[in-house]
């Protein structure tokens, strides 16, 4: 028997209507039509939320720097340091977040050291954009263009997003125009991907391709739930995992961006791991996921409000809270000062506590509480000659461990492992995952080494 697709649409209305769901909540989204001779689109939501995902096309000068060996500096008279500049051109996508202000907001390498940003909207306008900040640890950054009649996306709550809604992603891959692809959510809370310094993504099978980063990750309301960021796949393609930054989050840092100019990090003050079911066992609890707290700072946001260690952290302001590297990456979002309620189990017994958070931009740290290696030396957020953030070492005891390493006065540390530390904060949770030899990379004056500190 042949059935109609109006008969298919009518069968299935009548099938979620018997498993308990309005069908009219369901009719009232765009991918429903109410006209007889049109079929479910995702059009009519489309037309309202593309207008306000835009192309980026950035130029600008990369430059790179090479040690010149010292036996030709001797023989030779040649500088200590090789200085190329080669020019590059990059495609990307970026979202109006508010249309009085001419807001846009994109993925930091997308306009990573760009001398000029040019925004073309759907339209075929095109404007001169301006930088107004970035944070390279998020991978986020914040545009301004100077236009009127722009389109805004609304922004959902991506704190209530489920595994299995429905998503739609809006970009301009591989430097095509305008391009929509559909999934779902697949995963929430994705971490320890190596992609950025602060993880928290929202996952999704949406098709995501280069070109992409910075575009729109959309709710079938036609709502911004997350930035589009990275794909997961062995040849730079689709293959069904890409990663988007959620909204909430991005907003928080956007804020911090547009009134300082800058992203200022909250600060907990606290070491730990996730929580597992061996972990849970040993500490008689009874949950098995979570953030276990293992060390707090003394004096830091999480001792001012009586949170140990030893205690377990499951929700952040009524949220649940499924890793340490999810709150981690909710705490570093939030701007400095900042109220948070936070959910702790404690000896089995459940309790809310408020934590005002401090500053990790003006973090002033003894290195001994992060390696005994490090003993002697005093540590403070700050940047080299050219403006790239590191950890200063501000002071240094004469034959301390830290000077036996090779450590100096203002040397200013910039990674561990080849990983980035910009903050007190990152360097911290660097050590605290490196195993066996660690390779502190070193900027001290004009020179870069590295000095080994052998666990």
């Amino acid at each position: 028997m042949k059935v109609s697709f109006r008969q298919y649409i009518v069968a299935s209305a009548v099938l979620v209507s018997s498993l308990g769901f309005s069908v009219n909540s369901y009719a009232a989204l765009p991918f429903f039509s109410d006209k007889k001779d049109e079929v479910p689109s995702l059009a009519p939501m489309l037309e309202e939320a593309t207008p306000a995902v835009v192309s980026i096309a950035v130029e600008g000068t990369q430059t790179s720097r090479q040690q010149v060996p010292e036996m030709f500096q001797y023989f030779f008279g040649a500088p200590q340091e090789q200085v190329q500049e080669r020019p590059f051109r990059g495609l990307g996508s970026g979202v109006i977040i508010d249309a009085d202000k001419g807001y846009v907001v994109t993925n930091n390498h997308v306009v990573d050291n760009a001398d000029e940003i040019t925004v073309k909207l759907t339209d075929g306008r095109e404007f001169k954009a301006k930088k107004l900040g970035s944070d390279e640890q998020s991978d986020i950054a914040l545009l301004k263009i100077d236009s009127d009649n722009l389109t805004a996306l609304p922004l959902a709550d991506s704190d209530a997003l489920r595994v299995g809604d429905f998503v739609v992603a809006i970009g301009n891959p591989f430097g095509l125009s305008q391009t929509v692809t559909s999934g779902i959510v697949s995963a929430l809370g994705r971490s320890g991907l190596n992609i950025g310094g602060y993880e928290d993504f929202i996952q999704t099978d949406a098709a995501i391709n280069r070109g992409n980063s910075g575009g729109a990750l959309v709710s079938l309301r036609g709502e911004l739930v997350g930035i589009n960021t990275a794909i997961f796949g062995p040849n730079g393609g689709n293959v069904g995992i890409g990663f988007a930054i959620p909204s909430n989050m991005m907003k928080s840092l956007v804020d911090q961006i547009a009134e300082y100019g800058e992203v200022r990090r909250g600060l907990l003050g606290i070491l730990g791991s996730d929580i597992d079911a061996g972990l849970a066992e040993a500490m008689n609890a009874d949950v098995n996921i979570g953030a276990f707290v293992s060390e707090v700072t003394p004096d830091s946001a999480a001792d001012k409000a009586g949170i140990k260690a030893g205690d377990i952290i499951t929700g952040i302001n009524g949220r649940n809270l499924h890793s340490f590297q999810e709150l981690r990456a909710k705490i570093s979002s939030m701007g400095a000062g900042a109220e948070v309620e936070l959910t702790i189990m404690r000896k089995g017994k459940e309790m809310n506590m408020d934590v005002v958070l401090g500053d990790a931009t003006q973090s002033t740290i003894t290195a001994a509480q992060i390696h005994p290696a490090l003993e002697g030396a005093t540590l403070t957020n700050g940047t080299d000659e050219a403006g790239n953030a590191g950890v200063v070492i501000s002071e240094l005891a004469k034959g301390s461990p830290a000077a036996r390493i090779g450590l100096k006065p203002d040397d200013i540390v910039m990674g561990v492992n080849r990983l980035r530390t910009p903050s007190v904060a990152e360097f911290r949770d660097a050590l605290d995952k490196a195993k066996g030899v660690i390779a502190l990379n070193v900027k001290r004056g004009n020179s870069t080494l590295y000095l080994l500190i052998r666990q």
